[in-house]
């Protein structure tokens, strides 16, 4: 089989002896297209939309660039419907959920809105701008809900978006595009740092951990804020590897979500009999391996199939970089605990990736095939290769005798779940 690196790939060949398996998500390609998917979607949610009067002001949330989402498809029909009910497209606006990202390009705009480009009005989120910004409340957990004040002072508010997998909040999509999407610096960072549990030193929530929701302080953090502005409804896909509408979930903001997460599940997870002594994992290519903490997903996923100090062999180009100008200062901190301190003094959510790199570090031994030089993935624990083949000798000197493999293809779309 062949194994995606950036644009290219690495051929892999094992003896059957050595394969313990191939870890693949189950998703069965729809009979519908992408356009009749949505139709469906807002077709059960017609009991809302029908709510909508003449005369209101509509906002309508979305995902940045660095989020696929299927947009373009999805936004034309959304507002056709909105048409429909008499809003028209002067009192619709759709407003991009930065959270802490960048602006958008023009170039950028024009692809999320596809053919509604310079006809809806798009504003991008600006999570730094106090008086684009209104105080909601604080959750139980003491973050301090400031949010978007256009979405707040509109009659209606629309979250689109993509559901997947979430490493620390369980699952995108859903309550995820109001906190942190459209929400201000300072709660984005609270909420992210509900993935640490309250004492110092006390390390990691259990909880928040990829797949899960249940007493999930990440999700219940961001729950909690949605309540507080609530949605008129939600519309999330589903996506498959090749980036196709596969599903889409319409509805009550918290119900549909749940809803989106089942069905994400049941066909991007893996059931897993045993844990391996080594697991090859490529993040599925570029874009996906396009930087390190982007990389960090499939490293993620593939840690749940390894044994403890098992080896792990990551195939990751990162043809730009960290991802993050901040993110390798991190890796100064050799001991966990002096790390965590360091995290809780300054947090930031980069500084959580790298924490969360150099744990699975620690725990595992990983080899890093990718462009970065020896000396700075020496630097983050890991050993460096500059090809499978290589990465595969290096690995079996670290072997016991009678090692089996278990291979990942698309390591960032699938969870390995080892049964009980």
């Amino acid at each position: 089989m062949d194994l995606k690196y950036g644009s290219t790939s690495f051929p892999l060949s094992l003896p059957p002896a050595r394969l313990a398996g191939v870890i693949e998500p189950s998703v069965t390609p729809p009979s519908l297209s992408p356009e009749e998917i949505i139709t469906r979607a807002l077709d059960a949610c017609q009991a809302a939309i029908s709510s909508f009067k003449p005369g209101e002001k509509v906002v309508v949330v979305t995902s940045d660039i660095t989020r696929y989402t299927g947009s373009e498809i999805y936004l034309p029909l959304l507002v056709e419907r909105l048409n429909r009910q008499g809003i028209p497209d002067g009192d619709i606006e759709i407003l991009i959920a930065l959270g802490i990202h960048r602006r958008q390009t023009d170039h950028e705009h024009r692809k999320i809105l596809g053919p509604l480009y310079e006809r809806i009005r798009v504003l991008d989120h600006d999570c730094d701008d106090p008086d684009g910004l209104v105080t909601l409340g604080r959750t139980s957990g003491g973050v301090e809900v400031s949010v978007n004040r256009r979405a707040m002072e509109a009659d209606r508010l629309i979250l689109t978006g993509v559901i997947g997998f979430h490493y620390f909040a369980g699952f995108g999509g859903g309550r995820k595009s109001l906190l942190p999407g459209i929400a201000s610096r300072q709660a984005c960072m609270a909420s992210h740092f509900s993935v640490l549990n309250p004492g110092p030193g006390s390390g990691r929530n259990p909880l928040a951990v990829t797949g899960n929701l249940d007493g999930n302080p990440v999700h219940q953090a961001m729950l909690e804020a949605c309540a507080m502005a609530p949605p008129a409804f939600i519309l999330n896909t589903v996506l498959s590897l090749d980036k196709r509408i596969i599903a889409a979930f319409c509805g009550h903001w918290r119900e549909a979500h749940e809803a989106g997460c089942r069905f994400y599940r049941e066909c991007f997870s893996f059931s897993l009999a045993d844990r391996a002594d080594l697991v090859i994992v490529s993040c599925g290519g570029f874009p996906k391996d396009i930087n390190l903490i982007q990389a960090h997903k499939a490293m993620e996923y593939a840690s749940q199939a390894l044994k403890d100090e098992g080896v792990m062999i990551l195939l990751a180009e990162c043809r730009d970089g960290f991802g993050n100008d901040t993110f390798y200062n991190w890796f100064r901190h050799k001991r966990l605990d002096e790390f965590e301190a360091a995290l809780r003094e300054r947090y930031e959510i980069n500084g959580q990736t790298a924490y969360s790199l150099r744990a699975k570090a620690r725990r595992f031994r990983i080899i890093l095939v990718s462009r970065f030089p020896e000396h700075q993935v020496e630097e983050m624990g890991m050993m460096a290769a500059h090809s499978l083949d290589e990465a595969l000798s290096k690995a079996e000197r670290l072997l016991p005798p009678d090692w089996r493999a278990l291979v990942m293809p698309e390591g960032g779309s699938v969870l390995p779940i080892l049964r009980r």
